[in-house]
């Protein structure tokens, strides 16, 4: 375990790997640090991000592919991920590491860069199912939940969106009747990430007193779910719709801090904006990388087609969003991490990097010619992913909309 001056480190460094095209070139003056961001990180910093880079090309490169194409979630990698400490991580106390928010979001890059999948994974463990039971919860559930879900040996999910009602969260019709010292849950939830391997989800619904979020373990009556098949998007993850027919769960079970109501979800979903980020970046340098490499090594008509003008015209294009996605990271990072940041902020940084990645994947696909339709190269499923980001964690839309209401000071949401 490496130690840092006053905190324990989770990190355990694991082998370097032989340059490969799924590896990426951090070369100032070729690859992905153009303008040498890497001068203004600490050694922390990047030693957290080499480390996970290391974890990602080492474990989840090799396998990830084959989990794409048979539509499964790489289980075997949630210890792997607890015992890193990349499940909320920039939480501090029961079992979390308290890593900084700049450390945080390099995690999120890295893990991205394997797949969106498995940082939809720690995302959600992290900043939808930790976060608010570590933000709005009492002592005893955070006592209860936190350690197991930072080791990773409790699987959690957010259950907010309804098959009705997603960006529209004020007619939501998912009800919990109180019936005593217990309330009777019934609705359903839809698009959840770990849903049918959760141990427990984090469960919004309209309540007397409005809407409230509740914690509903695995295998209580009346709480059934199922797994959503069919998807071309985040193939290796486990995206499931939750059922609740008059379930019924302790009044204990409520997370008391949650008064605030759609204010309250709004918050969590805020954690997760700001990881999509820093993830979106990780997807499009590797896009990126993977499209320069095969530029130059592929010849047509006697030269390589990095040679021509509109390849090179493209491989310009896509340097040129990611160093702009890498600088809004870095300083939203700095905001967030000196408590100054605005949701509206987060919500510029989610909407443009992830536009911007989904346009840089779709350049390199074609690049990439009929090779980029392929898995033999990451960037088809990469592009694939990406078509789940433009729209989850708010669409691309409601972002836009957010920020319009927020510099006119005129809602256009009605």
């Amino acid at each position: 375990m490496l130690v840092f001056p006053g905190r324990p480190w989770y990190f355990p460094l694991t082998r370097r790997l032989s340059l490969r095209t799924t590896e990426i070139d951090m070369d100032p003056f070729t690859g992905l640090d153009y303008y040498r961001l890497d001068e203004l990180y600490t050694d922390e910093e990047r030693l957290v991000r080499e480390t996970v880079r290391a974890f990602v090309d080492g474990e989840v490169l090799p396998i990830i592919e084959a989990h794409h194409r048979q539509g499964t979630f790489p289980v075997g990698l949630i210890p792997r991920l607890g015992e890193m400490g990349v499940l909320g991580a920039n939480l501090h106390g029961y079992g979390c590491p308290g890593v900084t928010e700049m450390v945080y979001g390099l995690i999120m890059q890295e893990l991205e860069r394997g797949d969106s999948g498995l940082r939809s994974f720690a995302s959600v463990q992290g900043a939808l199912v930790m976060y608010p039971i570590y933000t709005f919860g009492t002592e005893a559930q955070k006592e209860e939940w936190l350690p197991q879900l930072a080791k990773g040996e409790k699987v959690g999910c957010f259950g907010l969106t309804e098959a009705d009602h997603g960006s529209d969260l004020a007619g939501m019709v998912t009800k919990a009747v109180r019936r005593g010292d217990h309330y009777i849950l019934n609705g359903s939830k839809v698009w959840i990430t770990n849903g049918t391997i959760a141990d427990v989800a984090i469960v919004w619904a309209r309540a007397d007193e409005g809407i409230r979020g509740f914690l509903v373990e695995k295998g209580r009556p009346g709480f059934t779910s199922r797994e959503i098949h069919g998807k071309f998007s985040l193939r290796a993850s486990v995206t499931s719709e939750l059922i609740f027919q008059d379930c019924r769960i302790p009044r204990g079970n409520l997370l008391p801090g949650t008064e605030q109501g759609v204010k309250a979800a709004l918050m969590c979903l805020n954690q997760a904006r700001y990881g999509i980020a820093w993830g979106a970046v990780g997807a499009a340098m590797t896009c990126y990388d993977v499209a320069l490499k095969y530029a130059k090594a592929r010849v047509q008509f006697g030269r390589p087609i990095a040679g021509y003008q509109l390849v090179q015209r493209k491989l310009v294009y896509m340097l040129t969003e990611i160093t702009k996605a890498q600088l809004l990271c870095l300083r939203l990072g700095q905001l967030k991490q000196a408590g100054q940041v605005r949701h509206t902020q987060i919500s510029l940084a989610k909407m443009n990097n992830v536009e911007k990645a989904r346009e840089i994947a779709r350049m390199a696909r074609e690049i990439l010619g009929a090779a980029g339709i392929v898995d033999e190269y990451p960037v088809i499923r990469h592009m694939l992913n990406l078509e789940t980001l433009y729209t989850y964690e708010g669409t691309h839309e409601i972002h836009t909309l957010i920020l319009g209401r927020d510099i006119t000071g005129l809602s256009a949401f009605a």
